[in-house]
């Protein structure tokens, strides 16, 4: 991924934040691996969730393949600039997140599924970082679309860190909040592992196996 030098562990102010543009920037209009449309209302019947794990490239793989889900996308979300760029992004002066936000069949699986790839797929200790990967878009975030999701990830976090503390590990700094307006990133950001099967991913677990059964949703 993309790093410019300069301190972006610190997250700007929104009176410092880059001013952005108004309207959206182009990106893909269906799902590089299974044709689904990336654009769009969430279809009759499904339910969203969005997720920020570090890099998104290798989070978005994670997620497109699991049973149940109908699509994946990569964005920025939780920061102050409208309709940011990767380069903007990378700057560390939008204060946004990398994202995938995650389309899925409720009939087929669950939040709680969704949560398990989540902790399980990264460190959610490391603050404003994954991996080598350092600055506020790598932060650790859970942005929830009801109270039952907010509930569930509070939920999974707390049984999570009891969990991490006995395996060394130090607390978690997962963000928990409100879903925030999602911005979509560029086209080749879309599903850019299966586009370039030998990419970069510099996500990672703990190894540390998440307690499951404990929010379902």
């Amino acid at each position: 991924m993309l790093f410019f030098g300069g301190d972006k562990s610190r997250m700007v102010s929104a009176d410092d934040a880059l001013p952005g543009r108004p309207h959206a920037i182009p990106t893909a209009s269906t799902h590089f691996v299974n044709g689904t449309a990336l654009q769009g209302p969430v279809p009759d019947g499904m339910q969203e969730a969005m997720f920020g794990m570090g890099c998104f490239w290798g989070v978005e793989r994670m997620f497109w393949n699991l049973p149940g889900v109908h699509t994946t996308m990569v964005g920025y979300a939780g920061g102050h600039t409208p309709n940011p760029t990767y380069e903007e992004v990378c700057t560390g002066k939008t204060g946004h997140n990398e994202v995938v936000r995650v389309i899925f069949d409720p009939a087929k699986t669950n939040f709680e599924d969704l949560l398990q790839v989540f902790w399980e797929g990264h460190d959610p200790t490391q603050g404003m970082r994954q991996g080598n990967d350092r600055g506020t878009q790598y932060r650790s975030g859970i942005y929830t679309f009801s109270d039952r999701q907010a509930s569930a990830a509070k939920t999974t976090r707390d049984a999570f860190a009891a969990k991490l503390r006995a395996a060394g590990y130090g607390a978690i700094t997962t963000e928990i909040l409100d879903a925030p307006p999602f911005f979509y990133a560029e086209d080749y950001h879309q599903q850019y592992l299966a586009k370039n099967p030998n990419g970069y991913c510099g996500v990672g677990g703990t190894g540390v196996t998440c307690p499951i059964g404990v929010a379902q949703v």
